[in-house]
């Protein structure tokens, strides 16, 4: 692969066989010890149990296969995986990402779209199992995440690439606030998983704290690449080596109190990309992937928007980011109920990127049953 495609620099000089031995030996029995506390989680309770047995296979569809044979095997078909709570703020964002996925999905240039799985990790069902193709996974044991809830993804993962059918050979790991504004392809490179940098992971300014996951027989922690685990295409076969690691490192994160206040709200997304680093993965990095409006002001040839921070403006149009404009959207204004329908559009001035997302939740909005109900 041209080198120009990945981030700068080459790999590290691959450790001696002796050192590789004793970090697979700690690595995996890191894993049994913390694989069999959840287990015990997955053996017990009938509520679990019953959730379970409503989870779907999501097959590749079938004419999606068709497709592919008669293309000779050229398609590199992914599975989207959205992990989810079940609270009324993350049900929303999911009906709006699914709709937008199935909408782009149907057209011409959405032939590497494939199954979607929203990964619910509330340990019950809810009232979307039969809009939104769902598997249920239970949450860590209670106090184990600590109040940040997003701790439960990498377990999410573990469980679900465990026991799922997942046909395609590729995984898109995707979160309820992304929204597809056109098709998107494999961006991956066969075993070069691509995902989008994030300006606010840095490794190499934070190393004292990385050496306590990533020891310095590794090589230099711009291995490390700037990355969460979304969005980021990547082979099944990778995912699964990385999901335990990255549990497990997320768990010790989160325990150090050093490493949860230097990383805070970010901490499960280094956790991912130290966990990628230690299995010998680094991404194809594509800025393309996502915008992040209000800063990513036009759609350019990106693909997702990533609707994470408020957008504020005065009616004028100008920015106001941290004090509440004239004209807002902020997803956090709707933790208990989705956003009304047709939203108001954003005053004359604002930006492409802002005005395109409040469009596409409002024609989401529109389309989709019960969504004043809160459903």
């Amino acid at each position: 692969m041209n080198s120009a495609a990945r981030k700068g620099g080459g790999r590290a000089t691959a450790p001696a066989p002796a050192v590789v031995l004793v970090l697979v030996l700690v690595a995996v029995g890191a894993f049994l010890i913390s694989y069999n506390l959840f287990a015990m989680v997955l053996r017990g309770g009938a509520g679990a149990g019953t959730a379970r047995g409503r989870d779907p296979v999501v097959p590749m569809p079938e004419w999606m296969r068709a497709a592919g044979a008669a293309g000779g095997g050229r398609r590199r078909p992914f599975h989207v995986a959205l992990t989810a709570t079940d609270s009324a703020y993350s049900r929303w964002q999911c009906r709006v990402m699914y709709y937008w996925y199935k909408r782009m999905q149907a057209r011409p240039e959405g032939a590497d779209m494939g199954g979607f799985t929203r990964v619910l990790h509330s340990g019950k069902p809810d009232s979307l199992m039969d809009e939104i193709p769902t598997f249920v996974v239970d949450p860590l044991p209670d106090g184990k995440d600590q109040g940040y809830v997003v701790l439960n993804r990498p377990w999410a993962f573990v469980q679900w690439l465990q026991k799922a059918k997942i046909e395609e050979e590729y995984i898109m790991m995707a979160e309820p606030d992304h929204i597809l504004v056109k098709p998107l392809p494999n961006l991956a490179r066969d075993n070069d998983p691509a995902a989008f940098p994030f300006f606010y992971i840095t490794p190499s300014e934070h190393e004292n704290i990385l050496r306590k996951y990533y020891p310095k027989e590794r090589g230099p922690v711009t291995n490390i690449d700037p990355i969460g685990n979304s969005p980021v295409i990547i082979k099944k076969t990778l995912l699964e080596k990385i999901t335990p690691t990255w549990m497990n490192v997320s768990l010790q994160m989160k325990e150090d109190k050093e490493t949860d206040k230097a990383f805070g709200w970010v901490l499960e997304m280094y956790a991912y990309a130290v966990a990628s680093a230690l299995h010998g993965v680094q991404h194809i990095l594509r800025k393309d992937f996502m915008i992040q409006p209000p800063f990513d002001t036009k759609l350019g040839k990106t693909f997702i928007i990533h609707f994470t921070y408020g957008c504020d403006y005065t009616l004028k149009g100008v920015l106001t980011y941290g004090k509440i404009g004239e004209w807002r959207f902020d997803k956090r204004t709707y933790q208990d109920r989705p956003p009304p329908r047709n939203l108001t559009l954003p005053p004359p001035g604002v930006p492409e990127s802002v005005v395109t997302l409040v469009k596409m939740i409002n024609e989401a909005s529109a389309n989709l049953p019960g969504w004043d109900d809160g459903r």
